[in-house]
Parts: C-alpha cells; structure tokens; sequence
C-alpha cells in the first residue's frame, strides 16, 4: 500500500470548510468567526487565525451569541485559556486520510452506489433518519467544487449515503449515514470505495474525512479499510 499522507493542519482545515463551508465567515483581529446558519458545531465556531491577545479573545467571545471555538493541534495556549475561563470540551475529533489510488484496489459490488448531484429525495431522507437535516444539507450545496452524493443500496432498497467534496488533491467525506436495518452488511464499505473512486475521477489523491473518537464502530471502519488519523481537533464551549 501507498503510505498513508499526513496533510498539515493548515490544508486539512482548509479542504473542511472548502468541503463543508460556514453560510457566512468573518474576521475579528485574529480570530476567524462564522455563522453556520443551524448548520452545526463545524460551521458555527470562531477559531484562532494568527496570535491573540486577552482583549481579542474578550471580543471574539462577546461578538458571539454563544461563544464556541475550534481547537486545532496548534492552539494550545487558546485551549488552556479557554479552560481557565470554564469553557468545556466537546466533541474530540479525529481526522483520516488514505490515499485513494489504495481505496479503489477493491471496488464497490456493482449496482450498490450510485453518485449523484443534487442529492435525490431518499438521499435526503435518509440523511433525515440520521438527523442530518435541511440546514446541513445547505452547507453542501454551499460547496464550491465538485461535489457529489453517493447513494448506497443493498437487498434491492437504499441503505445509507454520504456527501463528498473536492478541495485540489483532496476529497473530504461527509454525512456518511447507513440507516439502522442495514448496517453491518458492507453498506459503508461500499460507499467509502465509491468516494474514492469518484475522488480519483476529478484528480483527487486523497480522500479523507472526520469522525468524533466516540463514534468507535466509524473509526474501526475506516481503520479497516486502511485509512490512518492524521490530524485532531476538539471545541470548547462554555
């Protein structure tokens, strides 16, 4: 196998809000605030763009209805600061990248995927099921490069989706949801190898994606089919 790439922080973060961008973002001397417009935590918090003073902090959290930050590997001073002030972690999260010429050595089983754009109404009724609703559907029609959504299908009926998006040489996954009654039989596999595919078809080289490190049955999938972490982040909240 190809070795696994590390992307830095910098372009991992970079693809997420290429891939799964806020309704509105803004600066705030070195802060970075957005606006998700009911799109989730990923979409809705400020983060640290260059060095910070306490007075900028003072004014990124009072320019927030309700203050929340993302805390990247190089925001160890914001983290500690920011648990000095009582904000709460939330959320830790990791990140997994393979390359893709590795994930289409296996192939999805023919007629189980089906890459689409827009997403159909049992795409998004099964992005529904999982609670991912209008406003996070709308983060993915905000993406701007190519885009698709891959339907997964097994026993003859749709079985899970996920959303997928380029930024250059890498795909970033979203929204992979397999519905309940059919997980466990190679639904999400065949999704991830479609991605992949998919990736390769616009020149990605890379296909990656973020899963909270609660979701252990997510992170076992991915480490089965040969993605590695490459990155971490978690949210303070107060």
């Amino acid at each position: 196998m190809t070795k696994a790439p590390s992307p830095t922080p910098d372009r991992l973060f970079a693809a997420m809000e290429a891939t799964w961008p806020p309704a509105r973002r803004w600066p705030l001397g070195p802060f970075a605030l957005r606006d998700g417009a009911g799109g989730g935590k990923r979409v809705s918090a400020a983060s640290a763009t260059g060095p910070w003073l306490s007075a900028d902090l003072d004014a990124a959290e009072a320019a927030m209805d309700a203050p929340l930050f993302l805390i990247g590997p190089q925001d160890q001073a914001l983290d500690m600061e920011l648990a000095a002030r009582e904000y709460t972690v939330i959320d830790p999260v990791l990140a997994y990248a393979a390359p893709v010429a590795d994930l289409v050595q296996m192939l999805p089983k023919r007629m189980t995927t089906f890459p689409h754009w827009p997403p159909m109404q049992i795409a998004r009724d099964l992005w529904a099921e999982g609670g991912i609703g209008p406003a996070r559907v709308a983060v993915m029609h905000r993406a701007k490069g190519a885009k698709t959504a891959i339907l997964g299908r097994a026993q003859d009926r749709a079985a899970g989706v996920a959303f997928v998006a380029c930024d250059g040489d890498l795909a970033m996954l979203h929204a992979l949801e397999v519905s309940p009654a059919f997980r466990r039989q190679g639904s999400a596999h065949n999704i991830l190898r479609a991605a992949a595919l998919w990736a390769q078809d616009q020149g990605a080289t890379t296909l990656s994606l973020v899963v909270t490190t609660a979701n252990a049955p997510a992170r076992a999938l991915y480490t089965s089919v040969g993605m590695q972490v490459v990155g971490h982040y978690h949210y303070r909240q107060k």
